[in-house]
């Protein structure tokens, strides 16, 4: 008999195979991984570390499953080391997103709520994670220019009220006003935005204008992480205003003379040599004198302001976190530092970041009682950037820097009485400002019963700046000021906030509710002075305190408080997965308002219809993953006036100032002492106004969200409509009521409305996994009331032409209708004080034959007619690529620059622009710029269409080429990746654009391209 054994194969040919398992993206090691023998009962998990060891056959296939992250099968092959990434297994659609004091998945919502990824900007060489936004998100509007400091305007929606239109800002549940240029943007875990009025209602009164709610990191149970984070930047000036050289300016000065038929000779400084050719005049020579002061300290230069006062300058960001995540307790702790040198030369940011979170659990995790808290520290050097810029642009180019003593240049006869911007960078590069911004909460969360929890949280915000400033004497040129002062100043403020609340989760099968009651009671206050002196023997800043000061002291100082007492209440409701609904209340009370309305009352709720859940949808339609409906109404509030805007104020002033400030004086010395407890009298400031009442915006929104193959592509559509009524304005009165006629009143009405899409595309091949995420948005926005007595304040001539029916931003003035080619032009026009050939033409547009304040009318918006920006990244491989595009069409600006380049007279003793070279004369006739003239004659410089142009504009915002050095886990190192990345690197704007940027067309501080180097460590 032949006997035969059945022995697997598994037993034949075991070897033992280890290795590691990690997170996917971050490369944090994953304890607790299921690792077993696919088809066999054998099976191992991994330890603290990730690490697994299992003995195995060469054709067994490993599995790998942990809960929340995908499953993974490895055949094992010839390999005895098997590392291993799981990519988390959330969709979407189950992110858990915060709404407003409660959490909710992302396929429940049923409001306007925009999810930000933090991984796009997370390494943004920027102090403010809002400019990093930009373009990013539709019906989010951000607004920044270059300086060191970070701040940006932020718009959601548009323009809804005449005044305050910032939003509320929710950082680990506080609320502020504040910016977030003091937050770590490295601390930030998730940010969402609440456009619409169902969503955002729950914050009530402050709310009016949309909520970004901002959520800091903890640690994850089960892990221990250390992250350092590092980049380098360099910075550059690229939107620089072309002006003209000292030759330059003296032949445009020639030109203008000659063309108003004067002797160029006159001039203080200049002297020409120039003769007629055959009827037309013609320049040789520049002359200029040996020196350009009577004093003879100044030779003529040929200064380029702009090369003197710019720089390539350095970004350096540093942060360090630790974060440590156990059953009963989890630490996060986090260190940063950031210093923007700016590219204005001794401007500079510092800023210093801590913040620890942490939690702990009792009862069996019954009770968990917790902190958020943020310290910042900000060092900024008090530039005065606006004054060198200024400076930069106006100051003459033949003004040295420096005399030939080694003092400072500076104005001559025949120029304006501008400073140099040198000095005054030298002069002020040693004043700083230090702001300190403390904030944070407590808070403690108990489940009473299952299900039901109690949480209360108490916060605080409260900051301080301070100033020691030191003004030195001086001599530039014709200026000079012999004295020095010292201003000293520093403001406290802040609030405190107590939260309670009591949210229930009830589910009853198909039927899921999510209840929520709750309290919550703020405290604004705020305490400022000031004090100066002179008389300093020493011109240093460690000797420039107010006791060494000898003369003019002077000091100063205020104060206010506001409180808010609210309630609110909110219920989600969910049949089936696939019914939606939301229905919140809430009920505010300032103490900005009278005891007869002080409260407000702010309802809202919304509706969801989540078709891909429909039997229907799936069978008919199976490549849809995604598809709900959405409707959202709701009434939101805004406080957002002066404290003591319900009373009537009266001021006591005492004079000393006879000759300059005798009119606002309410007593007077008349011993002559100069000091003494004010004798008598009060002066009437503001008249109260008991009847003012809650500013409340009206706004509805239809939205559909989509998906399609597993979310491949996915997106979403939002049209809105907001009305805002009884805006808060202080209008202007009438010069017969004298002192005191300023009043606050309810006293406007504004409408709004937009459509925001979003639409994303991502996919997976091989090695290479790429996302498309575009997005575009419009608004259009009206004033639909105003009171009389104020439609003159706004663009419009207040009878015929007003601003009703129009944006907030509309442009008024008069048409240019080209320039005068020749006499008989000029003659057959209509009347118009100084016309002439070579200059600018209006439109006679009440064809009355006269050109007056009746031919004005609105001649641009400044609202674009849409935004839109374009995300792409790519990884392949260890490599990744990502670029952001970003850009706005329609909108109309304002080139205050052209009053600078196109006419000198208006700036007679200034620089001018290099476009006045090719202004109209006979032999150039087809310039579209007039004549340079020295008297301005035609007033040129009224409000017209000359001056409009066209802002559109699409810039490349960041590209990013990341490395990540995989293979690291047997040395502790969870994740490694190096990356370059360029900002602000391309730009393309309107032809018909005539200034550098216009994204920033003003003289603000002016936008660089960065190039930045960093890396990212964890272990």
């Amino acid at each position: 008999m032949l006997l035969t054994f059945a022995i697997p194969r598994l037993a034949l040919s075991q070897a033992m195979v280890t290795g590691r398992v990690t997170e996917a993206g971050s490369g944090q090691a994953l304890p607790g991984v299921n690792v077993s023998i696919q088809g066999t009962t054998s099976g191992t998990v991994t330890d603290a570390d990730g690490t697994f060891a299992i003995a195995a056959a060469a054709d067994n296939v490993l599995l790998f499953s942990f809960i929340g992250y995908k499953t993974i099968t490895e055949k094992v092959g010839d390999r005895s080391t098997i590392d291993i990434e799981l990519p988390a297994d959330v969709s979407q659609l189950d992110e858990i997103v915060v709404t407003g004091y409660s959490t909710q998945e992302k396929k429940d919502l049923t409001g306007a709520v925009s999810v930000v990824k933090m991984t796009e900007i997370k390494d943004m060489p920027t102090a403010n994670p809002m400019r990093a936004l930009q373009g990013r998100v539709p019906g989010v509007t951000v607004t920044a220019d270059g300086s060191p400091g970070g701040g940006a305007t932020v718009r959601i929606r548009g323009i809804g009220t005449l005044g305050n239109n910032d939003p509320l800002y929710i950082i680990d549940g506080m609320p502020t006003k504040n910016g977030l240029e003091q937050i770590n943007p490295a601390d930030i875990e998730s940010m969402q935005v609440l456009k619409d009025a169902s969503a955002a209602t729950i914050y009530g009164s402050r709310a009016a204008n949309g909520v970004i709610i901002i959520t800091t990191k903890k640690a994850k149970a089960g892990f221990s992480k250390v992250t350092f984070n590092s980049s380098l930047s360099t910075q550059r000036y690229t939107t620089q205003l072309d002006m003209l050289n000292t030759q330059e300016r003296a032949r445009v000065y020639w030109q203008s003379a000659v063309n108003d038929g004067v002797d160029p000779s006159n001039h203080q400084i200049y002297d020409f040599d120039w003769e007629m050719v055959d009827g037309v005049p013609v320049l040789n020579q520049v002359i200029l004198p040996e020196f350009i002061d009577a004093q003879q300290t100044m030779r003529p230069a040929d200064t380029d302001w702009y090369k003197e006062i710019a720089r390539t300058s350095l970004i350096q960001s540093y942060d360090i976190s630790i974060a440590n995540g156990g059953d009963k307790s989890s630490t996060f702790f986090s260190l940063s530092y950031f210093d923007n040198k700016g590219i204005i030369k001794e401007s500079q940011s510092k800023r210093y970041t801590a913040r620890l979170n942490s939690e702990y659990n009792f009862f069996n995790k019954k009770l968990k009682v917790g902190e958020n808290l943020m310290a910042t520290h900000f060092v900024n050097t008090l530039i005065p950037i606006n004054d060198v810029m200024y400076t930069a642009l106006v100051q003459q180019t033949l003004v040295p820097v420096h005399t030939v003593t080694g003092g400072w240049g500076g104005p001559a006869p025949g120029m304006n009485d501008r400073h140099n911007p040198v000095r005054l960078i030298d002069d002020n590069k040693q004043n700083k400002g230090y702001f300190v911004r403390l904030m944070g909460n407590a808070y403690a969360d108990l489940e009473v019963i299952r299900n039901l929890h109690l949480r209360t949280s108490f916060g605080i915000d409260y900051q301080t700046n301070y100033e020691r400033t030191l003004r030195k004497s001086y001599v530039s040129g014709f200026l000079s000021d012999p004295s020095n002062q010292v201003n000293t100043k520093q403001d406290v403020g802040g609030n405190w906030v107590w939260q309670n609340s009591l949210t229930y989760d009830l589910d009853l099968s198909r039927n899921t509710f999510n209840f929520l009651l709750g309290s919550e009671m703020i405290r604004y206050v705020g305490q400022d002075f000031w004090a100066s002196r002179r008389g300093y023997a020493l011109e240093e800043i460690d000797y420039a305190y107010l006791n060494p000061g000898s003369s003019n002291k002077d000091n100063g100082g205020g104060g206010s408080s506001n409180a808010l007492l609210s309630q609110f209440a909110k219920v989600n409701y969910s049949y089936d997965d696939r019914y939606l609904a939301s229905v919140t209340v809430r009920r505010d009370g300032s103490s900005r308002f009278g005891s007869d309305n002080q409260y407000g009352i702010f309802p809202a709720f919304s509706l969801g219809w989540r078709l891909s859940e429909e039997q229907f949808i799936k069978e008919s339609i199976p490549v849809v993953s995604n598809l709900k409906l959405r409707y959202g109404w709701g009434k939101t509030g805004n406080q957002e006036i002066a404290n003591n805007a319900t009373n009537t104020l009266y001021e006591s002033v005492y004079a000393t100032d006879g000759v300059w400030n005798f009119d606002r004086g309410t007593a007077y010395d008349i011993g002559g002492a100069g000091t003494g407890q004010l004798p008598a009298g009060f002066a009437l400031i503001q008249q109260g106004n008991s009847g003012l009442k809650w500013e409340t915006s009206i706004q509805s929104n239809y939205g559909v969200d989509f998906g399609f193959l597993d979310e491949k592509i996915a997106g979403s559509v939002d049209y809105f409509v907001k009305k805002t009524s009884d805006i808060l304005i202080e209008p202007a009165y009438l010069a017969v009521i004298g002192e005191g006629g300023k009043r606050w009143a309810n006293g406007a009405s504004m409408e709004n409305k937009g459509i925001e899409v979003l639409l994303s595309y991502s996919e997976t091949i091989n090695d290479l996994s790429f996302t498309i995420t575009g997005n575009i948005s419009t608004y259009r926005n009206k004033i639909t009331k105003l009171p009389d007595e104020i439609l003159g304040s706004y663009p419009g001539n207040g009878t015929d032409k007003t601003i009703l029916g129009r944006s907030v931003n509309s442009i008024f003035g008069y048409v240019a209708d080209g320039i005068f080619q020749s006499q008989a032009e000029v003659e057959a026009h209509a009347a118009q004080v100084g016309k002439g050939i070579g200059r600018i033409r209006y439109k006679d547009l009440d064809d009355n034959d006269e050109i007056n304040d009746r031919d004005r009318d609105y001649i641009g918006v400044k609202d674009p007619k849409f935004s839109y920006g374009l995300n792409a990244s790519v990884t392949y491989k260890n490599f990744d690529l990502n670029f952001f595009w970003q850009g706005v069409k329609g909108n109309d600006v304002e080139n205050s620059y052209k009053t600078l380049t196109d006419f000198p007279t208006l700036w007679a003793g200034s620089n001018w622009g290099r476009r006045s070279l090719d202004a109209w004369t006979p032999q150039n006739p087809n310039s579209t710029i007039p004549a340079v003239t020295l008297v301005d004659s035609n007033n040129e410089g009224r409000a017209s269409t000359y001056f409009v142009e066209k802002g559109s504009y699409l810039k490349l915002r960041n590209v990013q080429l990341g490395y990540t050095v995989k293979g690291l886990a047997g040395s502790g190192v969870q994740n490694l990746r190096f990356y370059v990345q360029a900002n602000n690197l391309v730009t393309i704007k309107s032809r018909s654009y005539t200034a550098p940027d216009p994204e920033n067309p003003g003289n603000a501080y002016p936008i660089p391209v960065i190039y930045t180097g960093g890396l990212n460590l964890s272990f």
